[in-house]
């Protein structure tokens, strides 16, 4: 079996890539998906987060109010630091649930979307990491476009990350995502063959 950690900075299409392998055979693990998941209304992880930061963080209907906790966390890195300290534990608990699965299914390439495997110093986990890349203006334009997000939020988000320099000197492997989604499809295609050979 072959592990990949695939990261980027917000914005760069790592998503877009992660779903693009899912359809050449990998199985993804997302721990963006997870993180999620841990904080669904009822869960501890969710719990936990309300008794760190009070009710302000959530919704009418109890659910976690993302872009309010965003706010809180983004601008301010001990609250991060908090929040993280919540959640990576639970992702990480989840992760190796999926990762003991995907060993059950004899998957050849199991593939670990982690947005801040870089931050987090991860790389040594990975038997390939790759990087999908793109420039900070085109990312902060593509998730204020995409989500609506104004751009100090987003750029806020980008100053938490790993700069693109540091991203790219942890990558094994680096797919470019600065042009067009075929451009994108081309490259994930390319990726998926070398990642095959190297099995």
């Amino acid at each position: 079996m072959l592990k990949v950690g695939l990261t980027g900075g917000i914005g760069s299409g790592k998503s877009a890539v992660s779903a693009e392998l899912t359809t050449h055979g990998a199985v993804v693990i997302d721990a963006d998906a997870i993180a999620r998941e841990v904080v669904e209304p009822g869960t501890p992880g969710l719990a936990r987060v309300v008794a760190e930061f009070g009710e302000q963080v959530l919704t009418e209907d109890g659910r976690l109010n993302r872009p309010k906790l965003g706010e809180l966390v983004f601008a301010d890195e001990s609250q991060l630091s908090r929040l993280n300290a919540i959640v990576h534990p639970l992702v990480g608990e989840r992760s190796g649930q999926l990762m003991e699965q995907a060993l059950a299914d004899n998957a050849e390439i199991v593939v670990y979307d982690v947005p801040l495997l870089v931050e987090n110093g991860l790389g040594p986990l990975y038997d390939v990491v790759v990087v999908v890349d793109a420039p900070d203006e085109l990312r902060v334009e593509r998730v204020a476009t995409d989500r609506g997000m104004p751009r100090e939020q987003v750029w806020a988000r980008v100053r938490s990350q790993a700069d693109r320099q540091t991203r790219l000197a942890a990558a094994d492997l680096v797919v470019d995502n600065s042009g067009s989604l075929q451009d994108l499809r081309d490259r994930v295609s390319d990726l998926w063959t070398e990642l095959r050979s190297r099995l």
